[in-house]
């Protein structure tokens, strides 16, 4: 038995979703355990690919795959990439959280508006309605799946949330709304009928396999620096994304938890706002960019780009429990001078080596570099046989960068990811 959290170690987009198909094929079940549509990633699994921001990675691979109870659910978009999946061919073998809330167009609308109420303390968000949501989860006046799915529920509670929330557009921020309860009872429910045969107790069959001996993999979204009480605040998401998250949101017990594997990019990327500390500009970011491509799955937006930044990892690390590393997308610096990593910053002539939680504090810090000579550019053939061949066939430069990220991490690697497909990773250390 094992039970092992992917979990994001920089600004989200660190390659998690490779990272988990990587290992998805190794593991009984995925459990998407946190945020919503507004996270997004592409999985390859040879001939087969789909985007996908609600579904688990393991779906691909034709593995149970759950929605867990930490996620806000979007229940277009989920059947939109149910109906995706199927015209591949591939079997869908969902279980959704009753408990799960769910989110309504009058959140989108609110969210909008909120973003552009807050001026220059707007997080960026993706317009996608995660945080409204989030803030009625908390509220208490939320609606969940188990609610959607009863027609009779979901009126009586609809109703309710409309009315405060339809008051909140004209009252508090002088909109006009878009969207009316009859119109949006009559799509929910019929949301409801289609959903309902997926609908099960995620917490209970999942541990159900667990004690079966089984093992199941927890699917982490964004990234530590954005979670909800340890991220960079307000610059980040509504929910916490940690591994400490993977556990309330799949409805798993922390004893159970065998491994916690952070994934890390080889530079920084971001997309919204607030400060980063190694954030690059001009010719050398838009060449990491175009060469990464660097452009967020769910917005298209380009993605900041910014050299690794190991006191940030070591925040993330810390939070999380990582017990390993899973380092991603090395091949995209191939070909340059040199690569840098932030091993401390500087602020006001102090040394500072842990994110400090004022984000004036945190935007005055100065990266303090460490220079590495840089590996060669090779094309995706030559990493492919390269990763084959097994780690003593990369490049020499490559190698020791490498083993300064684990050292200034204090955590071993265990996976390479090289490119985009399955054969571009070498496994270093077994996790299942």
């Amino acid at each position: 038995m094992a039970c092992v959290i992917v979990v994001g170690a920089q600004w989200g987009d660190e390659g998690k979703g490779k990272v988990v198909d990587y290992y998805a094929e190794q593991a009984d079940a995925v459990v998407r355990y946190s945020g919503g549509s507004n996270a997004g990633h592409t999985v390859i699994a040879g001939k087969k690919k789909a985007k996908l921001h609600l579904l688990p990675s393991g779906i691909l691979h034709g593995k149970r795959v759950f929605v867990g109870a930490g996620v806000v659910l979007d229940p277009k978009t989920l059947l939109e990439e149910i109906a995706d999946v199927e015209k591949q061919d591939i079997p869908v073998k969902l279980v959704l959280s009753e408990r799960a809330h769910v989110v309504f167009p009058i959140h989108r609308e609110l969210d909008e508006l909120q973003e552009t109420a807050k001026g220059k303390l707007a997080a960026g968000t993706t317009k996608r309605g995660i945080g409204p949501c989030f803030s009625d989860k908390a509220a208490r006046f939320g609606i969940r799946v188990a609610e959607l799915i009863d027609e009779k529920a979901l009126k009586e509670r609809l109703k309710t949330l409309y009315d405060l929330k339809q008051k909140e557009v004209e009252c508090v921020y002088c909109g006009k709304p878009k969207s009316s309860f009859d119109a949006v009872y009559k799509e929910y429910a019929e949301y409801g009928r289609l959903l309902k045969k997926y609908v099960g107790d995620v917490s209970v069959e999942v541990n159900d396999m667990l004690d079966n001996g089984e093992s199941v993999l927890l699917e982490g979204t964004q990234g530590a620096m954005l979670d909800i009480d340890h991220g960079l605040y307000p610059f980040g998401s509504s929910s916490s994304v940690i591994a400490g998250g993977a556990c309330s949101g799949a409805g798993v017990g922390p004893t159970r938890i065998t491994d916690v594997v952070g994934v890390v990019k080889a530079y920084t990327s971001r997309v919204g706002e607030g400060p980063v500390p190694t954030e690059l500009s001009g010719a050398l970011a838009d060449k990491i960019r175009e060469n990464g491509g660097e452009y967020g799955t769910t917005t298209g937006r380009p993605r900041r780009i910014g050299w690794l930044d190991c006191v940030t990892l070591s925040h993330a690390i810390r939070v999380n429990g990582i017990t390993k590393l899973a380092l991603t997308k090395a091949d995209v610096l191939g070909g340059l001078k040199e690569v840098k990593i932030c091993t401390s910053y500087e602020s006001e002539s102090r040394k500072i080596t842990e994110n400090p939680a004022s984000i004036s504090q945190f935007a005055a810090c100065k990266p303090v570099y460490e220079t590495l000579k840089c590996w060669p550019a090779l094309s995706g053939k030559e990493w492919r046989q390269a990763c084959a061949a097994g780690m003593d066939a990369l490049p020499i430069e490559f190698r020791a960068f490498l083993l300064r990220v684990a050292e200034l991490a204090r955590r071993p690697v265990a996976l390479v990811s090289l490119g985009p497909d399955r054969a571009d990773t070498i496994e270093l250390k077994r996790v299942f």
